[in-house]
């Protein structure tokens, strides 16, 4: 039998994240809770029959696209951050988005099913998708077979950083009214995606300021001695 090397896949969804940007993403899922995303059900799988019964499960498997990533290409063998960024492995040893097709897997919580202005959306926390990420798929995430407790995690050691963060003043004041005005809790996304000190391993000595969007807040941060310092919060406008 010959085999057909092309497979077309069709995009059930769009994720739209508060992640805008690919710096700062979370390495795993369930790492910041806080952070959340809306999963839209594109036509014709916007239909609330597809996903009767799934309000009974507290968390679903996503499989999506590295989009941003396509057009860098694949590589044969990666620089984990677990590693340092200074060891290789295989790509196939590693959940690096530079993968042969690109895609991803993540495990989620399942916030709510909500259909709004004729729309089906998944309302999920925890997550670590690129905004506009395509959806190919969604699964119940079923604890009793998915989750395998004496499984050997090779060199993906758990992190558990101890960090102490400390916001500006001007910080704060910007945290507080964007809350009152999106009820969107921007402080505790800063702190929990700061807590696991997003930068790249090659940049753990750098001190200069660093910059990662949120939404559509521009946050502006640095290591001083000890400390995880916020200096800025700004919205940017449309």
């Amino acid at each position: 039998m010959e085999f057909n090397q092309e497979v077309h896949l069709t995009p059930i969804g769009i994720i739209h994240s508060c992640f805008t940007e690919k710096f700062g993403i979370p390495r795993q899922p369930g790492m910041v809770k806080s952070a959340s995303a809306r999963l839209e059900l594109l036509p014709p799988f916007n239909r609330e029959e597809m996903v009767r019964g799934l309000e009974q499960f507290s968390h679903i498997w996503v499989h999506f696209r590295f989009h941003q990533t396509v057009i860098e290409g694949w590589k044969p063998t990666v620089r984990p951050p677990w590693l340092g960024g200074r060891k290789r492995v295989g790509v196939f040893a590693s959940r690096s988005p530079h993968r042969p097709n690109h895609m991803g897997l993540s495990v989620v919580r399942l916030e709510a099913v909500v259909w709004e202005k004729k729309k089906l959306f998944l309302d999920l926390s925890g997550v670590d998708f690129l905004d506009q990420s395509p959806v190919f798929d969604i699964k119940p995430y079923i604890p009793y077979s998915d989750c395998i407790p004496k499984a050997a995690c090779g060199y993906a050691r758990g992190e558990k950083p101890a960090v102490v963060i400390v916001f500006s003043q001007n910080a704060e004041i910007f945290c507080t009214d964007y809350f009152g005005k999106t009820g969107r809790n921007i402080r505790q996304l800063i702190e929990d995606m700061i807590r696991h000190d997003p930068r790249p391993a090659s940049q753990k000595g750098n001190k200069n300021c660093f910059g990662m969007l949120l939404w559509n807040v521009n946050i502006r941060w640095k290591v001083d001695g000890g400390n995880f310092l916020i200096e800025s919060c700004e919205e940017i406008m449309a």
